[in-house]
């Protein structure tokens, strides 16, 4: 068989895409059916709301304050030698807000909650134990994917709301170094960082909240091959997850911005 020409494995590649995006909107789907109807796991919601945040809280602040020291130490130089400290806080204060906090949150939390729950969910589809649910006629959509899907969505932005404090006290502690006051710093901050800087950035952590437990769930409900099966959903969850939080970014800066 002569090999593929480029035309028809790009055909491939975008049926691919359109195959995955197909799959995962009928997920999503499902999961807004249970959510309407009320039917949602309460206890297993609260079990993962704490596996996400709470346990990721300590990575997403260490992110956070570097995040915000690394912006204050690359504007501190420039606007210093321009005679304009008084702008430092606010850029800082900004770019935190609407791009740095929620993306870099979004992509802490792909790397080990999503592909926690590509694990998780695909060691339970590869020992049979979602056949197990189906016969026992529960929807393993219902019982494993609601709760996930719920509790990234609402941690999402509390963790959100921590990077950004993190970061702002990191980039007060760099620019203090830099000699710019805590007055000056902390003035800048408040008359530049609006409203709308901040919600945009806790909605834009609430849709990532939403693709990281999607894709996750459907990388395990979708894995197969025993433990490298698992294995390959993890990293499919992570890759996939990360690609579409920086390609949903541009999006909805163009929406929101």
């Amino acid at each position: 068989m002569p090999p593929a020409s480029p035309i028809e494995r790009f055909g491939r590649a975008i049926l691919g895409v359109l195959d995955e995006t197909g799959r995962l909107t009928l997920l999503l789907l499902g999961v807004l059916r249970w959510v309407v109807r009320g039917r949602i796991e309460a206890r297993q919601t609260l079990l993962q709301m704490a596996h996400i945040g709470v346990e990721a809280l300590p990575l997403v602040i260490i992110t956070g304050a570097f995040a915000g020291m690394v912006l204050a130490y690359q504007s501190a130089r420039q606007l210093l030698s321009l005679g304009a400290p008084g702008f430092v806080g606010g850029l800082v204060a900004v770019s935190l807000a609407r791009e740095a906090a929620p993306v870099f949150t979004a992509v802490t939390a792909a790397g080990r909650s999503g592909a926690g729950i590509a694990a998780e969910v695909g060691t339970m589809a590869v020992t049979e134990q979602l056949d197990a649910l189906r016969v026992m006629a529960t929807d393993p959509v219902r019982y494993l994917v609601v709760p996930r899907l719920l509790a990234s969505l609402f941690v999402l932005p509390v963790l959100t709301v921590f990077a950004n404090l993190a970061g702002l006290i990191g980039g007060w502690g760099v620019a203090g170094l830099a000699g710019i006051g805590t007055s000056t710093y902390l003035s800048s901050v408040r008359r530049f960082l609006e409203v709308s800087d901040l919600s945009g950035g806790l909605i834009k952590a609430a849709l990532f909240g939403i693709i990281i437990a999607l894709v996750g769930s459907h990388r395990g409900l979708t894995a197969h091959g025993g433990a490298a099966g698992v294995g390959r959903a993890a990293t499919a969850a992570v890759v996939l997850g990360i690609v579409l939080i920086l390609g949903g970014n541009y999006v909805l800066d163009v929406l929101l911005f």
